[in-house]
């Protein structure tokens, strides 16, 4: 009689195969593909002012549109992958903001445009969680947080390569032909995310699929000299939504959701008026430039050296400590203005604690929720997270509408990193109570159902 073997344990016991390697490419392409549209529209936007002939104001709700469309399809895409797969979800999250990628080049006036733009943002909203999700479900356990923070490094490469590919033809074919590009190039990705993306493993066993689509991915994952019978000892459930709020998980989804919208009103407030207020002290748009890209290259390093800690050292210990650090380097940023070394040195900082931890944030979310409602739970907090950018980007503004000094407007950043770190630390007593940081198992055991398990010829 064949022994079984829960899915974890078996990905855990195999070495790193190519399959799983090429998932985490193919996965890096697609939020490459969503850091290259968020950094393009920044550039697009002065061209599309001059030919529509635009007040700044009236383009607000042309960024606005893409951060609630990406809400809208976080909210909308994550239960749908939970229920139909997340290969399947992935695959037309992509195809759909491409072609709204390419009819936004059409676009004859601004209110076209907006539209056009929220969908292309609602297609990014389901593509990112379910890539984060994809990646996760195929990692070995003692290097999951490392492979998804990787994987995450594509958004910021996508991002440089808005800004360098925007640069090139902006000024030899107009705004449209960026839009045109960020349309292209995931619809020349569909077709290979079909062709060579398997769906998950874990989700095939527990919703009991065919045998043969699991014995085809055992068999790309590795040689195994006798096949064991895959189980998912987790309960199913047809309500993923609802599953976020059961029992113990319902403070981890409060605060799961509380640190990113904490963190992402950080990083978008930075992102967006560092420039700016750096301007307003007599700095060089060049040299604001500059200050800004080492807030991202932190960021960059931070993901990448705060995975392989997360591993090591455990996923809340880690970031709770980064984002607390992280309130330091805000304090620093806002004290050290006048001096450029210090102001730089603070906001490297500040990247890596902060932009790093969020990076991390996604892949002890997609730790935290079981199987039946994982994507649901890392998808509704990017939600949760677009909504603190939405509030990042606003109180910038009106800050600055209020004069208030660039000092003061920094250092009062520290806040809500010093929110993030409480609420990560409540989440490490709550993963430590129901046993989700240690070991991928079954947090919803109370619900009705039964766990998944396909036998494997």
């Amino acid at each position: 009689m064949r022994k079984s073997m829960e899915v974890q344990d078996f990905i855990d016991s195999l070495p790193l195969s190519a399959l799983q390697r090429t998932i985490l490419w193919l996965c890096f392409f697609v939020v490459a593909v969503d850091g290259f549209d968020t950094a393009a529209v920044g550039f697009i936007a002065p061209a599309i002012r001059e030919e529509w002939h635009l007040s700044a104001a009236a383009l607000a709700p042309l960024f606005g549109a893409g951060l609630f469309g990406l809400m809208a399809g976080a909210l909308l895409f994550g239960p749908l992958a939970d229920r139909l797969g997340r290969k399947t979800i992935l695959v037309w999250s992509v195809g759909f903001f491409g072609l709204a990628s390419l009819a936004s080049a059409t676009a004859p006036d601004l209110g076209w445009l907006i539209v056009l733009r929220f969908l292309t943002g609602m297609g990014l909203g389901g593509a990112m969680p379910n890539a984060i999700t994809l990646t996760s479900e195929y990692s070995p356990l003692a290097r999951r947080s490392r492979l998804v923070t990787l994987m995450f490094c594509g958004f910021t490469i996508g991002s440089a390569l808005g800004g360098v590919v925007s640069a090139q033809l902006l000024a030899l074919y107009g705004w449209r032909s960026i839009l045109f590009a960020g349309g292209v190039m995931p619809l020349l990705l569909v077709p290979v995310l079909v062709r060579m993306l398997p769906e998950s493993l874990r989700f095939l066993v527990l919703k009991q699929r065919s045998a043969k689509d699991v014995q085809d991915i055992v068999n790309r994952l590795g040689e195994v000299r006798e096949a064991p019978v895959l189980t998912a000892h987790e309960a199913r459930t047809n309500a993923p939504v609802r599953a976020l709020f059961q029992r113990d998980i319902a403070a981890g989804t409060l605060t799961l959701w509380l640190s990113f919208f904490m963190s992402l009103l950080i990083i978008y407030l930075i992102s967006s008026w560092m420039p700016i207020l750096l301007r307003s002290t007599g700095a060089s748009l060049s040299l604001a430039s500059w200050v800004t890209a080492t807030f991202q290259i932190g960021g960059t390093v931070g993901a990448i050296l705060l995975g392989r800690m997360m591993d090591r050292f455990g996923a809340c210990r880690v970031l709770g400590t980064a984002y607390l650090l992280g309130a330091v380097f805000v304090v620093m940023c806002g004290a050290s203005v006048s001096n450029l070394w210090l102001l730089v040195v603070a906001v490297f900082g500040v990247g890596f604690c902060v932009s790093g931890s969020q990076v991390g944030a996604n892949a002890l979310a997609a730790a935290f929720y079981p199987t039946g409602n994982r994507a649901t739970g890392v998808s509704w907090a990017n939600a949760a997270g677009r909504s603190g950018s939405v509030v990042g980007s606003l109180c910038g503004g009106w800050m600055m509408a209020m004069h208030l000094d660039i000092s003061f407007i920094l250092t009062l950043l520290a806040v809500p990193a010093l929110i993030a770190a409480v609420a990560i630390a409540v989440l490490g007593r709550v993963s430590a109570r129901i046993g989700t940081e240690s070991r991928d198992t079954a947090a919803f055991s109370d619900l009705n159902g039964t766990p998944g398990t396909v036998p494997v010829k």
